[in-house]
């Protein structure tokens, strides 16, 4: 198994399809397949399979087929956000123990190892050859994506082939893809969301485009940008759709063409989410769950008729093969599906997972029709913008700085985002709070800037001495 192998089949079906989009930018499935066939042969000749490599490139065109040509090569792909902070950057690579970074053009100056760079564009000048992707056990590692950890580092969720075969599988038939669909791709790769855009509308011939970062800023392009393209299907965050029902010029915009709308990430506030359907009556919305150690395993069809101020929707049911269960005493979901993650990878290998099924940390009920509700985390995570942020991260990098006695770190309310995180910090005497959390814009993306900080003289702490974060929330209301 490989799970490239659907997208190489569907370009002996459709060759001249358009595969992608990007800007003025259009390429075709023979196109798209002679990229990753040159690709895929220069790496097959100087790694072995199982090797990872980094790719330090935007999502698009040049980035789609670095991975297909990592995947073809029988390779792990490790997307990079290369908006990222150096260090970052430079930890993800050292983990990974990548072999190979790819990238546009000479080694960035923020790379420590510049003697792995490899520039795409370099490869790509080569003769073009034919060439099959390797064949792989199913249980071979395909991707690693990285998130915020718990620990205080980035740490890499493992996903194998079959993970990611299983999802794209389950997909494109619950939502009806076909080689018709245009596909609207915003998604980062180094998001598990992007997994759908990549290999579920390839494998069946849609074409993808690539929404210009940009437009994220401009509601009312965005959607004409949208109808321009004819999009039938978009898989994106509550944040931005909700952006898009109050400022996007929707009533006022043609989106006939549009037929599903898809979101996940965090949670959908619902006066946005009953102007959008009222916007929308003929588009399906779908409410995906799922960490990126499960990717979906619950979805839910929108029903307009069950859509209430100050209710909540439901995260629905069992997506795909996966089996759920939940724990008596702390109702905290948990989940054994095929899509399931493989493990961590740590220092260059993967980690035996420590449970199966796989304990999400989410709290969830069934209410009386069989639907899973969603009730927040059991643990600190935050879900910022779609992403997920362990404050422990943040508050390690806080305690780094110079002039930062004690620090913690926990999540506000926004109607935009979600959530934000929020910083209580001790400061040592003579400190100037604006110069001690200057170099965190050097550390820290940012979705995971605190977008408030307050001073006090002590943390708060409980009768056993931990950290009250209950009384430090009090704070910020």
């Amino acid at each position: 198994m490989n799970i490239v192998q659907p997208f190489f089949k569907q370009c002996s079906d459709t060759p001249d399809a358009l595969a992608f989009s990007e800007n003025e930018t259009a390429i075709s499935y023979v196109d798209f397949k002679h990229r990753v066939e040159t690709l895929g042969l220069f790496l097959q000749k100087k790694l072995i399979a199982g090797s990872c490599i980094a790719i330090a490139l935007d999502r698009g065109i040049d980035s789609a087929a670095c991975i297909y040509g990592v995947l073809s090569a029988g390779a792990i792909y490790v997307p990079l956000d290369i908006k990222n902070p150096a260090v970052r950057l430079n930890f993800i690579i050292e983990d990974a123990q990548a072999r190979y970074i790819i990238g546009s053009g000479k080694a960035p100056e923020w790379l420590e190892q510049s003697e792995k760079w490899l520039d795409i564009n370099e490869i790509f000048q080569q003769n073009k050859k034919a060439f099959m992707p390797v064949e792989l056990e199913k249980t071979q590692i395909a991707a690693i994506l990285y998130t915020s950890g718990s620990t205080g580092t980035p740490k890499g969720v493992a996903l194998s082939h079959q993970a990611l075969f299983n999802f794209s599988a389950w997909a494109t038939q619950t939502f009806s893809l076909n080689n018709t669909d245009c596909i609207a791709s915003l998604a980062p790769f180094h998001f598990d969301l992007s997994i759908f855009d990549l290999f579920s509308s390839l494998s069946i011939g849609a074409s993808v485009h690539f929404i210009p970062d940009k437009l994220s800023f401009a509601p009312s392009k965005l959607t004409a940008w949208l109808s321009e393209k004819k999009i039938s299907c978009w898989y994106t965050v509550p944040s931005l759709l909700s952006f898009i029902a109050l400022k996007g010029a929707v009533e006022t915009t043609d989106l006939s063409a549009l037929k599903r709308i898809l979101f996940a990430g965090e949670v959908f506030p619902m006066e946005h989410l009953i102007t959008l359907s009222n916007l929308l009556p003929e588009v399906n919305l779908y409410n995906l769950y799922g960490p990126t150690e499960t990717n979906v395993c619950c979805y839910w069809k929108v029903d307009r008729a069950r859509l209430k101020l100050g209710e909540s929707i439901p995260i629905g049911k069992a997506a795909g093969d996966a089996v759920l269960d939940v724990d008596n005493e702390t109702s905290e979901l948990k989940v054994q599906s095929l899509n399931n993650f493989s493990g961590y990878w740590q220092n260059g290998k993967l980690s035996a997972l420590a449970s199966s099924p796989y304990p999400t940390g989410d709290k969830v009920s069934l209410n009386s029709r069989g639907e899973y509700c969603y009730h927040g985390r059991l643990d600190r995570m935050l879900k910022c913008s779609g992403y997920r942020v362990e404050p422990a991260e943040i508050e390690q990098r806080i305690s780094q700085l110079e002039g930062i006695a004690y620090c913690a770190v926990i999540g506000m309310r926004d109607k935009t985002s979600g959530q934000r995180p929020a910083a209580v910090l001790v400061l040592e005497n003579g400190v100037n709070l604006a110069v001690a959390i200057k170099p965190l814009r050097g550390l820290l993306p940012s979705y995971m800037q605190p977008c408030k900080f307050i001073i006090v003289d002590t943390l708060p702490t409980l009768s056993n001495g931990k950290i009250d974060y209950l009384a430090i929330e009090g704070l910020f209301h």
